[in-house]
């Protein structure tokens, strides 16, 4: 079984607030009719039994919010499910992949991303929506983590990058062609602000010279491991005032389901 489960936390935003709104927001674009369920690999999740959402989690607020949303996820995978958790913004990634390494041990992490998030700390905050890899490098939840579409590297991250061993695929370099291999299970973290905002505009950090569409949905389709769970971070509805990027965010937990569930 796979659970979506939303995840409205967006305290330890930089810049501005707003992806803790995120969810309600993904969840009406996706069942506006303006499109179908049907996956582009021919699921249609409005037949298919093997998912399901099953709401928002209710989270206090301060450091108490990180733990809840690991314990939170960690019951649900204790019963054999899959997550795909909508932010919210990249802090939860934190706390989710720790409970998917009670599960499945030590992951493989593919981050999709205009920014590394590897900082030690941000504006004092070690669970700043900056920070997510670091904590999750340093405590060796991941065996392996491969950064894509990075294009705000600073010397810090790229010290820290060197320091985890991460593999960085900068924007730069990016080529459609690519292929990812890993030799077990991935968690993938979509990051929104990954896309060039000319197709995520609600979004908190406008970062220009990002992926299409088109690009993100190609590197998902093209997996070959597994998707042991993933969540879809960082969509800001209140820079979104005509839906662009609810829509493009309910196209990716459209296709990141079919895709588990493939």
């Amino acid at each position: 079984m796979l659970a979506v489960v939303g995840v409205p936390l967006d305290e330890n935003s930089s810049f501005l607030s707003g992806p803790a709104l995120a969810p309600p927001r993904i969840r009406e674009a996706l069942n506006s009719g303006s499109m179908n369920l049907c996956a582009e690999n021919g699921i249609d999740l409005s037949v298919e039994a093997g998912w399901r959402d099953v709401g928002d989690l209710k989270l206090p607020s301060g450091a108490r919010a990180i733990s809840e949303i690991e314990s939170a996820a960690a019951g649900l995978l204790a019963r054999e499910v899959r997550l795909l958790s909508l932010g919210g913004d990249h802090s939860i990634t934190y706390p989710l992949v720790r409970a998917h390494a009670q599960r499945y041990g030590r992951l493989n992490i593919l981050h999709l991303d205009a920014h590394p998030d590897l900082y030690d700390a941000f504006e004092g905050n070690r669970f700043s929506h900056a920070c997510p890899f670091a904590r999750i490098m340093e405590e060796g939840l991941a065996a392996r983590l491969v950064q894509v579409g990075i294009r705000t590297m600073n010397p810090h991250q790229r010290a820290q990058a060197e320091r985890f061993r991460v593999g960085v695929i900068e924007m730069r370099h990016w080529n459609p062609d690519m292929r990812f291999e890993f030799d077990g299970p991935v968690y993938l973290s979509f990051d929104m602000d990954a896309l060039d905002p000319a197709f995520a505009p609600g979004v908190s950090h406008h970062e220009p010279g990002g992926f299409s569409v088109r690009d993100i949905l190609g590197i998902i389709q093209n997996l070959s491991a597994p998707i042991a769970g993933a969540d879809i971070v960082e969509f800001n509805p209140t820079r979104d005032p005509v839906g662009v990027t609810a829509m493009a965010a309910a196209k990716f937990y459209k296709e990141i389901v079919a895709k588990m569930l493939a």
